[in-house]
């Protein structure tokens, strides 16, 4: 796919339609909409924002909200009329204005009746494998509560080497993290422009791309706001990354009244960089590709055959044994008692946990290893037939 036309770029398969149907939608608004150093937090935006939250909370759908906000915050409770440089103060203007931040979220979903939860991560929760599983069992048992999630890297802790250097990149990992089918980046532009608008008047909006597409790294401009980390150019990497899970991803102008509301539903705002393919169909392509798994799990014939047949999850009533060393999270092959493969998946146990609770019910599991993450042991989701 190559070349600009009037706006678009060309043989673009998906339509704006399809963001009607996202069920998980992780949004990520900037500093520049939220905050300015003379008065802080904008507190009639983030009612905005979050009156279309809520509005799409209620219709059934999953938001999970990453935001910018705390160092502009800190800034002006501090009396700093510019963001320093020092890492040092930057952790501590993040941490006085992370409490406004979170009280201002708060305040306003609480009005709109709405549950919020305040989560704070850094490159190393989601690089270490059990903070990852952790961290996405969190968030999926508040999406299931119907509890707006609301996510900042943890800059009072983080350091240069493990920062994530903006949120556009946090975003699009948390995007990954709940296999998202749309991740919102608002900002203080109309998407992604044909030309710098600073040196081109009449730069266009790109309407539609593809996120992979190699000539939008040339239409960003460089740079990021007096108070942000980012620039156009992380918003179309953090699309990219975003697009390896099957998320898709607009751009779009955060300064807009119900711009939420309107990119669900379809209206021509933004950019929209879509992924070449589903959440799911990635996921099990992603599961499919791993040729070394780490381990067995031996199933009965009742369980292949509803594996086969109907798809279902692998429960451990089905489960006679398991031959190797693996941990939660781990890549697993099913295979039949005369070794053949059946199926390849994602375990929620460790190889002596299913060696425990094999044969058992669900119900039985916290008796006898202690705890019950899951009641499957590979969920259908996360399995794949060979």
């Amino acid at each position: 796919m190559s070349g600009i036309n009037d706006g678009q770029l060309m043989q673009d398969p998906v339509t704006r339609q399809a963001l009607t149907q996202a069920k998980r939608i992780v949004v990520k608004v900037g500093s520049s909409l939220l905050t300015s150093l003379e008065t802080g937090l904008e507190r009639e935006k983030i009612q905005g924002y979050c009156a279309d939250i809520a509005e799409l909370t209620k219709a059934g759908k999953e938001v999970i909200l990453v935001s910018s906000g705390s160092i502009a915050e800190g800034c002006m409770r501090l009396g700093w009329n510019r963001r320093p440089q020092e890492v040092h103060r930057l952790q501590a203007a993040a941490a006085v204005g992370q409490i406004g931040l979170m009280q201002a979220y708060e305040q306003a979903l609480q009005t709109l009746d709405c549950g919020s939860a305040m989560i704070m991560l850094t490159h190393e929760d989601l690089a270490d494998r059990q903070r990852y599983l952790n961290a996405r069992a969190t968030l999926k048992t508040l999406a299931d509560m119907a509890v707006v999630p609301i996510i900042n890297e943890n800059d009072t802790v983080a350091t240069d080497e493990i920062r994530f250097g903006d949120n556009d990149t946090l975003a699009a990992l948390v995007a990954n993290l709940v296999e998202a089918d749309l991740l919102v980046i608002l900002t203080d532009v109309n998407g992604v422009l044909s030309a710098d608008h600073r040196v081109d008047k009449n730069a266009k909006r790109i309407a539609i791309a593809a996120a992979t597409d190699s000539s939008l790294a040339a239409l960003a401009g460089e740079g990021a706001g007096a108070l942000g980390r980012g620039g156009m150019v992380t918003k179309i990497r953090a699309a990219r990354l975003a697009a390896r899970s099957g998320a898709h991803t607009v751009i779009a102008p955060g300064q807009e009244a119900g711009i939420l509301r309107r990119v669900t539903q379809a209206e021509d705002v933004g950019t929209l960089l879509w992924a070449e393919m589903s959440p799911m169909a990635a996921r099990k392509r992603w599961i499919a590709g791993h040729l070394r798994a780490k381990g067995d799990i031996i199933i009965d014939q009742g369980a292949v055959g509803a594996i086969e047949q109907r798809g279902v999850s692998l429960l451990a009533a089905g489960i006679v044994g398991s031959q190797g060393e693996f941990s939660r999270g781990d890549v697993v092959r099913c295979v039949d008692q005369s070794g053949r493969v059946i199926a390849q998946g994602l375990s929620n146990y460790a190889s002596v946990e299913v060696d425990a609770i094999k044969g058992l019910t669900s119900d039985r599991y916290a008796e006898t290893i202690g705890y019950a993450s899951e009641a499957e042991v590979v969920h259908r989701d996360n399995l794949v037939l060979i």
